[in-house]
């Protein structure tokens, strides 16, 4: 059995709920906002440029109340790695400034590079700018400081090697002191072609938890899964637990049937005591919902995992 559990009502948000004329929506940031969950949805146009948008949910499940405009579209002339489109976004809440920052891919003619903006309100936008230059993506911010520097997650590219490193940074801006944190596998297991940082970590007792995306490659045709890793909460570098096998793989027809077949892709969390709702997008065409009691995966990983895997 799989350790994440789909929400019956999936898909939670697909393009059809959108109010104006688009191709899909997936990959949406998440996080809460006054009392609701709020959805960043990754909304590609049938031009085949993506922008990002807003849409709340009381529940996080139903009745999600879709914003008519976008909240960030590529932002030309003066952001010029952003011009054909802004995708992907993850949203860290940092309660010490209480800034929501967001994590994005910016894609232009360079390629895909990761680019930082913050809000407090969700109606306006401050860009930071590029923080890592192509090829670079699956970007996210640690919640809080660590031994004095913020922390982010990032998936660079060198020839076909794809792993996961961290970068650190005094003041958002500046980032170095990079390590690799998670390597992709090899042979014929499930994440040995390619992995990237998924959702945010989650601060527990034993460490970060956290969700990413693993590729294999089936007869020359990719499929994304899930997987579940554990960080040292003063050492994210160190990898206290990695499972060996994945939490979600697509199996339902609203993740095999999309614009790209074969993906769960998770982007974040919200956390309801001991549940975490996993938000995840479905063969790029919509966003889905699974659940996970923290207990229950924090003791897979510690009677599973192994530290570290594949290095």
């Amino acid at each position: 059995m799989e350790l994440l559990r789909r929400y019956p009502g999936n898909p939670v948000v697909q393009a059809s709920d959108v109010p104006y004329e688009c191709n899909t929506i997936f990959n949406a940031g998440v996080t809460t906002w006054k009392d609701e969950t709020l959805l960043l949805l990754r909304v590609e146009d049938r031009i085949g440029y993506s922008h990002l948008t807003v849409a709340t949910s009381k529940d996080g499940l139903t009745d999600w109340n879709i914003r008519d405009e976008p909240l960030m579209t590529p932002g030309l002339p003066e952001f010029p790695y952003e011009a054909f489109g802004v995708e992907d976004a993850r949203i860290t809440y940092v309660q010490e400034t209480g800034d929501y920052l967001i994590a994005y891919t910016a894609y232009s003619f360079l390629g895909a590079g990761v680019a930082l903006a913050r809000t407090r309100d969700w109606q306006t936008v401050e860009r930071l700018g590029l923080i890592f230059p192509p090829n670079n993506k699956d970007a996210c911010v640690f919640p809080r400081k660590i031994n004095g520097m913020w922390v982010m997650l990032h998936r660079p590219v060198s020839g076909d090697a794809e792993h996961m490193w961290l970068a650190y940074s005094p003041d958002l801006h500046h980032w170095g002191h990079h390590r690799y944190v998670l390597l992709e596998a090899s042979g014929p297991r499930w994440d040995a072609a390619r992995i990237g940082a998924g959702t945010v970590p989650v601060e527990t007792e034993e460490g970060w938890l956290i969700f990413y995306h693993g590729v294999k490659y089936l007869a020359g045709s990719p499929i994304y899964r899930a997987g579940a890793a554990l960080l040292d909460r003063e050492r994210p570098d160190r990898v206290i637990a990695r499972l060996p096998y994945w939490v979600l793989s697509p199996r339902e027809s609203y993740e095999v049937n999309g614009d790209a077949p074969n993906v769960v892709f998770p982007t974040g969390t919200v956390q309801n005591g001991d549940e975490l709702y996993v938000y995840y997008g479905a063969a790029d065409s919509r966003v889905c919902l699974a659940t996970v009691s923290i207990a229950e995966i924090l003791e897979a990983l510690m009677r599973d995992g192994r530290p570290p895997l594949y290095c």
